[in-house]
């Protein structure tokens, strides 16, 4: 009989996911039960399952997931689990997942994820397509830490929000615990800022707010950076300066107005880099996190440096 010369057949072990989870925001076990069977039924291996803690929100269980060498990183829980996955992933070719969980979800809103089922965002995952969106690099007075943001950042009025917001409110009502915050905050004196972008002019104005957006939409839904898109290189820059009386009805207009871009109390910017000097220190968040204080901010866009999978 003739030799079988056939070699055996190579088999390519099914894909890995990793899935870096809030336990806060998870509701149970539940949902890993479902996301456990969804990798099975979709020919996915049994996924890596890493919980964040107070003490490590996700960096260090996103850095596990590399070393694991999965396929991709699945960021369950909201913004700050969003971002501490970011920050690992950002500049490697492993691409990150979105299952929102909790009050905001800004990022999986803007990229269309569904905010609604866990389950189906993670299918989205599992079937989807992968694609580049850019991130912007933060550096808090001058510190040698840079940090990483992929929404919205914000000195003055709008990090004070973020900082006073009553976490009670926020799980029972969602972002309207946000305009209670925002309307308790509108007292406040305006504090003199030095704005320079792309290293060219510095402008002076006296302002409540500036914020940096990579996308355009924010809590309920309102879109400030009408401009933003996540993967343009572009970072878009909102200068909140009400004057007088009335000046936050200029602001009200400037953002929810038909021709935006027309009031003395808020202007807009754009460009890849930009500086921010005040005289005096405001409260700082990035993607919802208040971070702290200071007096000084740089940002640099970093062009298609996160790879998304997701569907569509």
């Amino acid at each position: 009989m003739p030799e079988n010369d056939s070699e055996p057949e190579r088999t390519t072990p099914p894909r890995r996911a990793a899935v870096v989870i809030n336990p806060g925001k998870s509701g149970g076990p539940e949902l890993q039960r479902e996301i456990l069977r969804l990798c099975e039924t979709q020919g996915w291996a049994e996924p890596l399952w890493l919980e964040t803690s107070i003490e490590d929100p996700g960096t260090g269980q996103a850095r596990q997931a590399l070393e694991a060498g999965v396929d991709v990183v699945i960021a369950a829980g909201g913004d700050g689990t969003v971002r501490c996955v970011a920050e690992v992933l950002a500049g490697t070719t492993t691409p990150m997942g979105l299952v929102p969980l909790g009050t905001g979800n800004l990022l999986a809103r803007n990229l269309g994820v569904d905010i609604s089922d866990p389950v189906a965002a993670c299918r989205g995952v599992l079937t989807g397509s992968e694609r580049t969106i850019d991130v912007v690099k933060a550096t808090l007075d001058h510190s040698d830490e840079q940090q990483l943001f992929l929404v919205m950042a914000g000195l003055g009025y709008d990090a004070a929000i973020m900082a006073d917001t009553v976490d009670v409110l926020k799980d029972r009502m969602g972002w309207v615990a946000y305009v209670e915050a925002g309307i308790r905050k509108l007292p406040g004196k305006p504090v003199k800022a030095k704005i320079s972008v792309d290293g060219g002019k510095t402008v002076q104005r006296r302002i409540r707010s500036v914020m940096i957006g990579n996308c355009g939409r924010i809590m309920g839904g309102v879109e400030i950076f009408p401009d933003a898109k996540f993967d343009d290189g572009v970072l878009d820059l909102l200068v909140l300066a009400p004057r007088g009386r009335f000046g936050w009805l200029g602001v009200v207009a400037g953002i929810f107005g038909r021709n935006k871009r027309e009031t003395d109390s808020v202007e807009y910017f754009q460009g890849k880099a930009a500086e921010i000097t005040l005289e005096r220190e405001q409260e700082f968040q990035l993607d919802g996190d208040h971070l702290g204080a200071g007096t000084h901010l740089a940002v640099a866009i970093d062009r298609g440096a996160l790879t998304i999978r997701m569907a569509g």
